[in-house]
């Protein structure tokens, strides 16, 4: 279970930093509306297999992690996508300030993570030395403090980074799930989902505690039961408390699947969502006209006399 956990955590981790990202960013379309009908359907076509090979929609998408190109785009000799610039600040703490040009926030990127690594060396020395509890507290503090500023350095990192895409930008929505659950639904406009997520993970919080106590106090009463030195005599064996151990245990490694499960559905959601942000959605997506028309041959053999009149019919405009 351990190592499906491992795996899951990995797979996801791989997700976030070196997925494709690809975003429409020009389209155009062309529509034409039919004003008169001079003929039956095919008249003046010289070939009626017509196909076009060619697009208008310029498609930017990343195939493939490039470290050449990062290289580049580091360089301001190319331009980076969200996700080659946040595996930059990744890697390096403080790139993603270097992309974006905010130079005066790379002294409070680099004290911040520089004083936290040094506090929790200078305490965990004192601890060694001396014993006192204290200075684990200090040391622990340190090193969160050190890890809080790494993370606010990515979060920024990608708040930070300048589009003109006029919807939201998918790349951007799933790296602010990855690093604040709900964030990505936020930047969407889903505020109503946050509240979902945050029960879910809720819940997966609550059973996990839950069944990680009720595991430790079944592998205590199985300890004690095995000792015949320790005095005890409670009415739960040594096999039932083995029995409620496993089982609870079984149960704590479901809560952690659930809570990884409950993070990758919020990335997946807030990546989607944002893909299908410009999607027109309204009633008017698609609509039919009747109206009456005249229908004139424009050739003799269409005709089966030589004065032919117009015909009267009617003519289907679909728009779509």
């Amino acid at each position: 279970m351990r190592r499906l956990i491992l795996t899951i955590t990995l797979l996801l981790t791989g997700f976030f930093v070196f997925e494709a990202q690809a975003q429409f960013r020009n389209a155009t379309t062309t529509s034409s509306n039919v004003s008169s009908i001079t003929g039956p359907p095919g008249v003046g076509d010289g070939n009626i297999n017509h196909y076009n090979d060619s697009t208008s929609v310029e498609v930017d998408s990343l195939a493939g992690f490039s470290l050449k190109r990062m290289i580049r785009g580091y360089a301001r000799k190319d331009t980076l996508t969200p996700g080659y610039m946040f595996a930059g600040a990744v890697i390096v703490p403080g790139a993603g300030q270097i992309y974006n040009r905010d130079w005066w926030k790379l002294p409070i990127v680099y004290g911040g993570i520089g004083a936290g690594v040094y506090g929790g060396i200078h305490f965990n020395r004192m601890y060694q030395e001396s014993g006192d509890p204290r200075y684990k507290t200090y040391r622990n503090l340190s090193y969160i403090g050190a890890g809080v500023t790494y993370w606010a350095a990515l979060l920024d990192a990608v708040a930070s980074y300048k589009t003109d895409y006029p919807h939201p930008v998918p790349a951007k929505s799933t790296l602010y799930s990855a690093l604040l659950p709900g964030l990505g639904q936020a930047n969407n406009g889903d505020w109503w989902k946050i509240p979902i997520w945050v029960g879910g993970f809720a819940v997966c919080g609550y059973t996990l505690h839950l069944n990680d106590m009720e595991y430790k106090r079944f592998k205590y009463l199985y300890t004690i039961d095995n000792d015949s030195s320790s005095g005890y005599y409670g009415a739960i064996s040594a096999s039932k408390a083995e029995w409620y151990k496993d089982l609870y245990r079984k149960y704590r490694d479901y809560s952690v699947v659930s809570f990884i499960a409950v993070y990758a559905l919020n990335i997946i959601d807030a990546n989607v969502f944002a893909y299908m942000a410009d999607f027109d959605v309204s009633d008017n997506i698609a609509s039919l006209e009747v109206a009456p028309a005249l229908i004139e041959p424009v050739q003799p053999l269409f005709a089966s006399a030589h004065v032919q009149p117009p015909a009267l019919g009617l003519r289907f405009n679909l728009n779509f």
